[in-house]
């Protein structure tokens, strides 16, 4: 670990984004997603073949943090309480007496336990969040801005695969090793795919493969991930939102003597949409198969009011 921190100051003052779409913006780098690209994206639909992207949100789940739960489903009503008469007490025309019963359920959960976006409000540095929003402004009602739905909707874009574990030739990068931007060109050069202004760039690293239904210290502990120089590479290219099949997305233990550096860069910072524990193995295998590294990427949020992150159902369309 570096511990000379001043690299970080240099990717903020070059790197910022605050003020670039007006003062009052609350999408980051998801403007550089229009029209022209949304139909672009959905013109890669040729084979009409989804992929989920998204771990099952249940107990079998990666988290085993003190702050943050693997999702738990109740039942509330049940068809064991539909045979069993227990359903009588409903009025109108519920209940045996009319031969129709239900079920109903709900789920707790933290918004980022599984397959989840980041939002805006999710990170601050001294006292900032992106646009330079004051941290205050998310309280114990939620955050009154920068929250989760202002993605909703928006997040439906080209979408490129970088598998630089199967581009390496390993099934799972090693904890602790950092993906370069020099490692991002290879293998987008390997696989013959370019990435172009207003996609959501998902890298593959195979560590949540390795640590699948064994979790360990996958949550929060030491894993693969992008570099913190990968910020100047995802600037340059327009990058609208980046994705990983790692708990952080960026390398740790972090290359700095500071906490998750390339979330202050390009979240807090840059504005990008960053999503985390991505299950990337099956579009690996698709995408090893036919050869076609691109797609159409759907991953709206839930339009959770005030949330800082959501759990999201994620599509590859091919």
């Amino acid at each position: 670990m570096d511990g000379d921190r001043s690299i970080l100051a240099k990717y903020i003052e070059q790197y910022s984004n605050w003020g670039r779409w007006g003062d009052d913006d609350q999408l980051g780098t998801l403007n550089f997603v229009g029209p022209d690209e949304i139909t672009a994206a959905a013109a890669l639909v040729r084979q009409g073949r989804t992929v989920s992207l998204s771990l099952p949100y249940d107990l079998r789940g990666p988290q085993n943090s003190p702050f943050r739960i693997n999702p738990q489903l109740f039942m509330s009503a049940t068809g064991a309480d539909h045979v069993a008469g227990r359903q009588d007490v409903l009025p109108g025309d519920w209940g045996p007496a009319h031969g129709i019963g239900f079920a109903d359920d709900y789920v707790v959960m933290p918004n980022q336990a599984g397959t989840q976006w980041d939002a805006l409000a999710h990170v601050f540095y001294e006292g900032r969040m992106y646009n330079g929003r004051s941290a205050a402004e998310v309280d114990s009602n939620g955050a009154a801005s920068n929250a989760i739905q202002n993605y909703t909707g928006r997040i439906v874009m080209r979408g490129v695969l970088l598998d630089v574990a199967r581009h390496v030739g390993v099934d799972s990068l090693e904890p602790g090793r950092p993906v370069t931007a020099d490692e991002l060109d290879a293998t987008a050069a390997a696989q013959g795919v370019e990435v172009r202004r207003g996609d959501a760039v998902l890298v593959r690293t195979g560590f949540l493969g390795a640590r699948r239904d064994d979790w360990g210290g996958y949550a929060g502990g030491d894993a693969p991930g992008l570099s913190l120089h990968t910020a100047p590479w995802l600037y340059d290219h327009d990058v609208a939102a980046v994705a990983t099949d790692t708990w952080g997305v960026e390398v740790r233990p972090n290359e700095i003597d500071q906490f998750q550096p390339l979330h202050i860069v390009a979240l807090t910072y840059m504005g990008m949409a960053i999503g985390e524990i991505f299950d990337l193995d099956p579009l690996g295998e698709d995408c090893a198969r036919d050869g076609v590294y691109e797609f159409f990427f759907v991953a709206s949020p839930l339009p959770l009011t005030g949330a800082v992150g959501s759990p999201v159902s994620a599509l590859a369309i091919k």
